[in-house]
């Protein structure tokens, strides 16, 4: 296994040669591919794994770089990259109550969504899914928009609003869990914000896999995927390790709550209401000119 930001050429996907994975070291993903990742899914490859932030994944997915097969992007990413790459209808991020947040330092009197009108935001990625999910929610709620757009990791977030660097930031995972640890205050949930005036649950992250590898070769990386998955929800206790030495500083009881609200039956299978939450998000960003627009079959799956 490789652990770092920048994929390494070793192996393929040919007999007896791992499949090159990138996802990102947060619980739901070790949660997800544990059992995959430590050969207890039967006769799945063995994976060849690369941890990256979601920034550093969808880049990697743009460049079409040849040194991976699977990875873990934002759905936002899918309109550049659905050309070379089949999205898996499993192992995403994709639910409900689960959406990203908008966090300024707490005020005696709290900051509005109006207020962020021309205002400095951290987000995590201009590819992000919930960059886009909060470009929507600027558009509607923001009069003028917000002002300058700096990107930074996920991790730094938090920090860099509490210390004042920015007047606001645009946070994913555990940090819904944990911000008021920094002394800030929500102003926005961008989930709430989608669920409301759609109906529909909130896509985030997809997993998705070179096309040239084949439809049979697709098809038997979604069946590994979701016994990966079904292998995790029947023995959580045994990816406990895994998820543990990858969340770093993370406190345990945030792990098992940040895995409670990733990995749901959308990561297991995306089903009608998953399909129709990322083609909403997808046909709504590119009628706002955000993201090109998805040719009628680019989502299906062989």
């Amino acid at each position: 296994m490789t652990d770092s930001t920048e994929p390494t050429p070793t192996g393929g996907t040919s007999s007896g040669q791992p499949l090159r994975i990138a996802f990102s070291p947060c619980p739901n993903d070790t949660f997800v591919f544990d059992a995959w990742a430590h050969g207890r899914v039967p006769g799945a490859p063995p994976l060849d794994v690369t941890f990256a932030d979601i920034d550093v994944t969808n880049g990697l997915a743009e460049a079409r770089d040849e040194r991976l097969d699977v990875l873990k992007v934002s759905y936002a990413v899918l309109p550049w990259i659905l050309d070379d790459y089949a999205l898996l209808p499993c192992g995403g991020a994709l639910g409900r109550g689960c959406g990203p947040l908008v966090l300024t330092r707490a005020q005696e009197t709290p900051v509005t969504a109006a207020s962020l009108s021309g205002r400095r935001v951290a987000v995590p990625s201009e590819r992000s899914t919930a960059y886009l999910l909060f470009r929507l929610w600027a558009a509607a709620e923001v009069p003028g928009g917000v002002g300058e757009v700096v990107v930074l990791p996920f991790h730094e977030i938090m920090p860099a609003v509490r210390d004042g660097k920015v007047d606001a930031g645009l946070v994913i995972h555990e940090a819904r869990f944990t911000y008021q640890d920094y002394g800030l205050h929500r102003v926005a949930d961008m989930g709430e914000h989608w669920e409301n005036t759609t109906g529909l649950p909130i896509p985030l992250g997809a997993i998705v896999a070179r096309r040239s590898l084949g439809a049979d070769a697709l098809r038997a990386l979604a069946e590994a995927t979701r016994t990966s998955v079904r292998m995790a929800w029947d023995d959580p206790e045994a990816t406990r390790p895994y998820v543990a030495e990858h969340a770093q500083e993370m406190d345990p009881a945030v792990a098992e709550q940040h895995i409670g609200l990733y990995v749901n039956e959308f990561t297991a299978d995306l089903g009608e209401d998953g399909y129709a939450a990322i083609r909403g998000l997808l046909t709504r960003a590119a009628a706002e000119g955000l993201v090109p627009p998805l040719s009628p079959d680019a989502l299906s799956f062989p």
